[in-house]
């Protein structure tokens, strides 16, 4: 992950020294009558709503046509919120080009592998790649950064939203000449790509640039290389968009910090979000519980990953739900509680602002069965009323803002382009799913009661004692001579099946698998294990197997066998390894366990690394722990009331000593060290220090350094 020297936090507009979290939704005035406007930030301010984002889906309105424009309503508008103490993070609306502009020019609209033309009635109907979407963008930007980057509401840039959500892959004539000049600049000669691309195969060598297409639909399987490369294109295609426009802003507003919503939640992966962190100046996300079983630990998955997406430092949490979603198959709303908690558990892993899609909700279009903070029944409902008594909580956790996150001993890794390569087609199997796998992790690590980070492949990863890189498929010679170092200098490494397989060219490192990790691994596998649906294989620690099942052979004699199979196909063959060497060790787990099964085995492997919970004995397994400077959030993952007494610390929110059902307690540490950190803790450099807001003079808190 690039470092981000620059990070700068809202520019709140009055009383910019005052400690506060954000709390308010993206709000949509264009869509009610002038009357509402008022009942509107009547509500906000009963509420406690102190920011909006502002204008996100308005291109249409401020520009009806290509010759006019009509500020006035936004002028209105902006003025109002200001007045009523609600700063704005406003949106350079360029989500979604109007019907005029389409129409106009249709060449900007997007085209998928197929090469059917994706047509406006939506949103996000334009190319990342186009120069007439951009021109015309990027003057929309210039006219609203010159118009109010000197208006007092002004807080932050929103700049366009959710980019990728619906356009993360154009196959246009637009895109493949992007393409074209995105290979020149990665790989200089044709000579080089087709090395890289193994383009020998299938007689797909090329002798001119001009030749080379976007993997459009062919008539078998596309070339996995220009698979992973146009994957890799496409997400800096739209990076260069938010780079766009961010100049344009930068330029005539410098004082004013620039963000874009990401979306670090569920099967999304188009975008490479550790690479785009550098480009903002604080990071934000948008995030939507995915139903099932794991709904909740998947999103302290998500807002873990972003919280170490963004270094540590405080994020803005753009948007989720206060209850029914309405692009699910089923929309079911969230129990008493549910809100609260989700929203905190996302302060918990960073968040410094807690809002929402959207503040009213919609009587009319797509989104009219999506909840909001004023529901159709108004103010005088259930949701309204969670709505205000989350927004008065916030005010009592004011304190907690600006403090970082404090890293844990131990950490899973996640690497996007393992993401991508792992579930191309023509491989061992199209079962397998990377996230899943990483998710299983954590929620064993939750099992257990163990703090653990989920960084980017490309942190600090020698600041951790235990490393978990689940399906860890894409290793570059570089990433695993990290790899081997971090062990010999006494880290312990977890990886599994399917990993160290192919370098950075979806090449196959050859001799055997897992590739580049076997001689560190000290294991063999000469072919790989997929499973059919339906069929599980037993290990003799009691876990059950399913998807994969590699036939592991030992051949260091260093190696210690932890788990064999006892049915199916690999009956008494190795299943979970673990080798020791020089102060650490790397261990192997070659089945898709779950969750249950995996925490058997984490158990064994995080005590061996010597890391524990940090939590009393009764609460493992119940409450998630989770860590900012000195303050801890507990958060009951349970249906269940828990006792908490006993349990050290001064509690700021006033809850007792019971945590009930979806709750979170906050607790802030009676003795503490330098800059915030517990008592006895060392610190180190503060390459993840808050910068703050303009007047902030908190003192950022340190990282504490894991020794070994």
């Amino acid at each position: 992950m690039q470092e981000n020297h620059g990070h700068r936090w809202l520019r709140w507009p009055t009383d910019p020294t005052r400690a506060r979290l954000g709390f308010g939704a993206d709000y949509n005035p264009e869509q009610w009558p002038r009357e509402v406007w008022d009942d509107d930030v009547r509500a906000m301010r009963a509420a406690g709503v102190n920011i909006v984002s502002l204008a996100i889906f308005s291109w249409a309105r401020i520009q009806p046509r290509a010759d006019a424009w009509d500020f006035a309503w936004l002028d209105e508008i902006m003025d109002l919120l200001h007045a009523n103490g609600i700063a704005v993070d406003l949106a350079t609306a360029t989500a979604s080009p109007p019907p005029w502009l389409t129409t106009a020019y249709p060449e900007i609209l997007p085209v998928d592998r197929e090469g059917r033309t994706l047509w406006p009635g939506g949103r996000q109907h334009w190319r990342p790649t186009s120069p007439i979407f951009r021109e015309h963008a990027l003057r929309l930007v210039r006219a609203l950064a010159g118009r109010y980057g000197d208006h007092p509401a002004l807080a932050a840039w929103h700049v366009n939203n959710e980019l990728g959500c619906h356009n993360a892959y154009d196959y246009s004539d637009d895109a493949a000449a992007a393409f074209r000049r995105w290979l020149r600049a990665r790989y200089g000669t044709v000579e080089a790509l087709n090395t890289a691309w193994a383009t020998t195969f299938w007689a797909q060598g090329y002798g001119d640039w001009a030749e080379i297409l976007p993997p459009r639909l062919a008539a078998s399987y596309p070339n996995p290389t220009q698979q992973l490369d146009f994957k890799r294109f496409s997400s800096d295609a739209l990076k260069d968009h938010l780079r766009a426009e961010r100049a344009v802003l930068r330029e005539l507003t410098p004082d004013v910090p620039v963000t874009t919503n990401f979306m670090v939640m569920g099967e999304t992966n188009g975008m490479h979000y550790a690479d785009w962190a550098a480009e903002v100046d604080f990071v934000a996300n948008d995030h939507y519980l995915v139903p099932g079983p794991q709904a909740l630990d998947e999103l302290s998955f998500s807002a873990n990953l972003t919280g170490n997406i963004a270094g540590g430092r405080p994020w803005y949490l753009m948007e989720h739900s206060t209850s029914a979603v309405n692009w699910q198959p089923v929309n079911v709303p969230k129990v008493a509680g549910a809100m609260a908690r989700d929203s905190l558990t996302h302060v918990a892993h960073g968040a410094d602002a807690v809002c929402f899609f959207q503040w009213r909700q919609s009587a009319a279009g797509a989104e009219k069965y999506h909840s909001a903070m004023v529901p159709h029944a108004g103010t005088d409902s259930a949701v309204f009323r969670a709505v205000a008594e989350l927004g008065a909580r916030l005010r009592d956790l004011a304190e907690i803002a600006g403090t970082n996150r404090r890293p844990a001993r131990a950490a899973i890794v996640f690497d996007w382009e393992s993401w991508w390569v792992a579930e191309h087609d023509s491989h061992p199997t199209d079962r397998l799913r990377y996230r899943r796998e990483a998710l299983d992790w954590y929620t064993a690590f939750l099992n257990l009661g163990v703090r653990a980070d989920v960084v980017p492949v490309t942190a600090e990863l020698e600041r951790y004692d235990l490393l978990v890189a689940p399906v860890l498929h894409v290793v570059p010679a570089a990433l695993a001579d990290r790899l081997r170092d971090y062990v010999t200098g006494g880290g312990h490494l977890v990886t599994t099946y399917f990993s160290g397989v192919v370098d950075e060219h979806d090449h196959v490192w050859l001799g055997g698998y897992p590739g580049a990790l076997r001689d560190l691994l000290g294991i063999r596998i000469e072919e790989f294990g997929p499973l059919r649906d339906g069929q599980r294989v037993a290990l003799d620690n009691g876990t059950t197997g399913t998807v994969w099942a590699d036939r592991v052979d030992v051949v260091d004699p260093g190696v210690e066998v932890l788990a064999r199979y006892t049915s199916g196909p690999p009956a008494g063959r190795v299943a979970v390894t673990r080798r020791a060497t020089g102060r650490g060790s790397a261990a192997y787990v070659a089945s898709r366990l779950g969750p249950t099964g995996l925490t058997a085995v984490l158990a064994d492997l995080a005590d061996r690394a010597g890391v524990s919970s940090e939590l009393p004995a009764p609460l493992r397994g119940k409450v998630e722990l989770a860590v900012r400077g000195p303050y801890r959030f507990l958060i009951n993952r349970t249906g269940r009331t828990l006792d908490l007494a006993g349990v050290p610390g001064h509690r700021i929110d006033g809850t007792g000593t019971v945590l009930r059902p979806r709750a979170v307690a906050v607790l802030r540490d009676t003795e503490t060290g330098p800059a915030g950190a517990p008592a006895g803790t060392t610190t180190d450099a503060p390459t993840n220090g808050y910068a703050g807001g303009p007047g902030d003079h908190r003192e950022p808190d340190r990282l504490s350094r894991v020794s070994r």
